[in-house]
């Protein structure tokens, strides 16, 4: 009899759930832990600002770059062991990288980090469509998704925390230890694969890795789906990277330690990404993916309001609804792929999203500081709207009991 995944209630169900929200744990604490000790790394290697957010971008950048790459390593040693090679390759890499006393060789370091931390975001979701039903893919995407932003969230405050007391080095250090916690946990807890099958056994294994993209790429579904990696990660991280320039300011003057508290939005993400997988495997993806875009719109719109508690309330709903999207059409990406190009779906809807982190978190901070927050959250609003027409054209008449 085939393997049709496996169904909620089950002990392997429950320890794959479990497992991959500590694999995002493990993953996205290091990405971003450097983050919230930027002003102490600037001070103590002598370097303006702008370089030390580079030990952030590095970081990023590799990740991007190298997500295609896994996913072909993941097509011929498994799932599993991809994602174990990377975490643990990314966790001695996340202890070296404090050492540094040259910028330049921390920023390689850290690119090095987030080449090996590419390993989970590529094939994560391939691992899932694989082992999960289709009925509960979406589900169990969202609570994945869940532990990502446990693991952004978690990766600023414990080494922002911990750099207070005792430097930027040992806080880096403290947030990479978490990591190796939550690495080593799901390495124990993650069952064998059981729906992979390597691509040298397949019926199809001799088309080529480029041949699988270049379909991927001629496919509108999955352009629309990349389309809302790009646009709504460029928006979601565009508003994290200025918000606290906004409310620094006048009317506002909030100050910097209550700027800095803002990443605890990041929670409203942990509750609304498994809440919207869920209710996408009731409802259907499309509707679900709508209804997220129009949260997030609503919040950004939100924070036009020149008040602290509206806009408060607005970061909330922006993070909430960006993470429900993000959950949704992340774990649909790989279902609506096919068997065949599964990996390659989840590398590329990944890539998407980082070079939309990359480009407009800078770009979107020239509008910010040439025409002011008005303008800004106005381009934010756009591009939500072209995420929600991008899915209106190509998702609509998708089969969500099917896909």
């Amino acid at each position: 009899m085939s393997f049709t995944g496996h169904a909620p209630g089950t002990s392997a169900y429950r320890r794959l759930i479990v497992g991959l929200f500590f694999a995002g744990i493990a993953t996205f604490a290091q990405l971003y832990a450097p983050q919230a000790v930027l002003p102490q790394l600037a001070q103590d290697l002598a370097v303006p600002p702008a370089t030390a957010a580079l030990s952030v971008s590095a970081a990023t950048l590799g990740l991007a770059a190298s997500v295609i790459g896994w996913s072909i390593v993941a097509d011929r040693i498994g799932r599993v062991p991809a994602m174990a090679l990377g975490v643990i390759t990314a966790t001695v890499l996340g202890l070296l990288a404090p050492l540094s006393g040259d910028i330049m060789v921390l920023l390689v370091l850290r690119c090095a980090e987030g080449v090996a931390l590419g390993a989970v975001p590529a094939v994560a979701l391939a691992y899932l469509a694989e082992e999960v039903g289709p009925r509960h893919a979406a589900a169990a995407a969202g609570s994945y998704i869940a532990g990502t932003t446990v693991g952004g969230l978690a990766g600023r405050i414990v080494a922002g925390l911990v750099a207070e007391a005792a430097g930027w080095r040992v806080g880096v250090w403290a947030a990479t230890g978490l990591c190796a916690i939550a690495a080593v946990l799901f390495l124990w807890l993650a069952p064998r694969s059981q729906g992979f099958v390597p691509v040298t056994r397949r019926e199809s294994g001799g088309a080529s890795v480029v041949a699988r993209l270049g379909g991927l790429l001629r496919t509108p579904r999955q352009l629309a789906l990349y389309a809302q990696a790009f646009l709504l990660m460029g928006a979601f991280v565009a508003v994290y990277n200025y918000l606290g320039f906004h409310l620094a300011a006048a009317p506002f003057a909030l100050p910097a330690w209550f700027v800095t508290l803002l990443f605890l939005a990041y929670l409203a993400g942990t509750a609304s990404s498994p809440w919207a997988g869920v209710l996408a495997s009731r409802a259907g993806r499309y509707p679900v993916l709508l209804g997220a875009i129009a949260v997030m719109a609503a919040g950004a719109v939100l924070m036009l309001v020149p008040s602290t508690v509206v806009v408060l309330g607005g970061l909330l709903l922006f993070t909430a609804g960006f993470f429900g999207a993000h959950a949704v059409a992340s774990g649909w990406t790989p279902v609506a792929a096919g068997a065949e190009s599964r990996a390659q779906a989840s590398s590329l809807y990944y890539f998407a999203y980082y070079a939309g982190s990359s480009l407009f978190g800078w770009a979107l901070g020239l509008v910010f500081g040439a025409w002011g927050w008005v303008w800004f959250a106005a381009i934010v609003i756009g591009m939500c709207a072209m995420a929600a027409i991008a899915a209106a054209l190509a998702l609509r008449e998708a089969d969500p009991s099917r896909l």
